[in-house]
């Protein structure tokens, strides 16, 4: 039915719905929770915001590099985000509310997040402005990343901490003061 990179987009999309799941299964385990890994795994979506930002305002088409930037990005950006649940659980095992405790976690990871986040970038510059002819394979893949990584962070740290206060209002996520490991 298609062919060329239509071909290969359709056969990959089963694989990275396997790994999907793979992901959300092993937070699940981790959170012993079915939403919390949902809110870890909303910031996957904000990445691929940057990505095609990215690519606009570099110019350059999306490719199977480019995807393949995505997919690892996938796994960098659910970093931030575990990173921000587990400090917001700890801060509800020390018996803060949920707005209190979402506020604290963005704003005491907000240094660790965002340098992290630069550093990839600084060190992902020097391969998009590369010239040669062997980096042109490589450059949509570190657009990818460091667009989407750019855009993700900023709306990790707003919309991962709203989203987790707004299923902790719903009940979908523990609500009390005294959460339990």
């Amino acid at each position: 039915m298609f062919s060329g990179p239509c071909s290969l987009a359709a056969d990959s999309a089963p694989h990275n719905s396997i790994g999907l799941v793979g992901v959300f299964v092993l937070l699940s385990f981790q959170f012993r929770s079915y939403f919390e890994p949902l809110v870890v795994m909303a910031s996957i979506p904000f990445a691929l915001i940057g990505v095609l930002w990215g690519h606009v305002i570099v110019g350059i088409d999306m490719t199977m590099p480019s995807a393949l930037g995505f997919a690892s990005l996938a796994g960098i950006v659910v970093n931030d985000s575990i990173l921000l649940v587990l400090f917001l659980k700890e801060r509800r095992l020390q018996k803060t509310d949920i707005l209190s405790a979402a506020t604290s976690a963005s704003r005491e990871r907000f240094r660790a997040i965002v340098l992290t986040s630069l550093t990839t970038v600084a060190g992902l510059l020097p391969l998009i402005f590369e010239t040669s002819l062997q980096a042109q394979v490589l450059i949509p893949m570190a657009v990818s990343i460091a667009f989407g990584i750019m855009t993700s962070t900023v709306l990790v740290l707003l919309v991962v901490p709203s989203l987790y206060a707004v299923l902790a209002d719903l009940g979908f996520v523990s609500n009390d003061a005294a959460v339990s490991r």
